[in-house]
């Protein structure tokens, strides 16, 4: 949990916040599209890869091909299981990292906000990603602080930022699933502020770990609906107000 319960109630938040907001699942395994609600994400076949595959073959794309909608107020364009056959495939295309750019190109006016989930690895899908993004949110989880990963992260995000995309910012670091009883959870923001807060923002609000926002992927809703009252609704929409902040 981190990465794609962030990406939705973060999504969600804004959409309460009355902005028009696209979530887009770019990690084969479909976790944002499952965790929405879209069952069996390896079935649709309007989804990402598809949009990508008519992008590099330069196919015309109806403004509303694959979207889906959630009664939460978001369009979510759904990602499964063709993205990792995608990602060797793109290997030979001209231009490869700019394919999703050339499709956010198209229909960012429509959105206030679009969020990208991203697979964990740095691969080709990623680095698309990273060629269209604006900034960068690293959720990290502070049970275990992959140091390397994120140092790791951080210079190919420095790399495609001098390469390919000059308007690439890090938004910033947020820590996620803190279990603020432990002197642990502490010790990790105490260093992760030593390591980063000269270079990167590391966002004031963390999330909790719960078990009730665990449950939620296997509901289709978000943690505003799931737990309105509880403490990682109350983080998640602190966070979303911090995030608006920066407008």
């Amino acid at each position: 949990m981190g990465k794609t319960t962030t990406t939705s109630n973060l999504g969600i938040g804004l959409a309460k916040q009355g902005k028009r907001v696209l979530l887009i699942d770019a990690d084969a395994q479909g976790s944002l599209t499952a965790s929405l609600g879209f069952r069996e994400p390896d079935k649709l076949e309007e989804t990402l890869a598809a949009v990508m595959i008519k992008v590099i073959n330069d196919e015309e794309i109806d403004q509303d091909y694959g979207i889906l909608k959630h009664d939460e107020g978001i369009d979510l364009m759904p990602g499964n299981i063709e993205l990792s056959g995608l990602e060797v495939s793109l290997v030979n295309v001209m231009s490869r990292e700019l394919v999703l750019r050339s499709y956010i190109e198209q229909i960012k006016d429509r959105y206030d906000y679009i969020l990208i989930d991203c697979m964990p690895s740095l691969g080709m899908i990623t680095i698309n990603v990273f060629a269209c993004a604006d900034s960068i949110l690293i959720p990290v989880q502070a049970a275990y602080l992959p140091v390397k990963g994120l140092e790791q992260l951080i210079k190919t995000i420095g790399k495609v930022k001098r390469q390919i995309n000059p308007k690439l910012t890090i938004e910033g670091i947020l820590l996620t699933m803190v279990d603020s009883r432990t002197n642990y959870a502490r010790d990790i923001s105490a260093m992760l502020a030593e390591n980063y807060r000269d270079s990167v923002r590391i966002f004031k609000n963390s999330i909790p770990i719960s078990v009730r926002a665990a449950e939620i992927s296997a509901e289709g809703i978000s943690i505003y609906r799931h737990d309105p009252k509880g403490r990682v609704a109350g983080a998640y929409q602190a966070l979303t107000k911090e995030v608006l902040g920066d407008e």
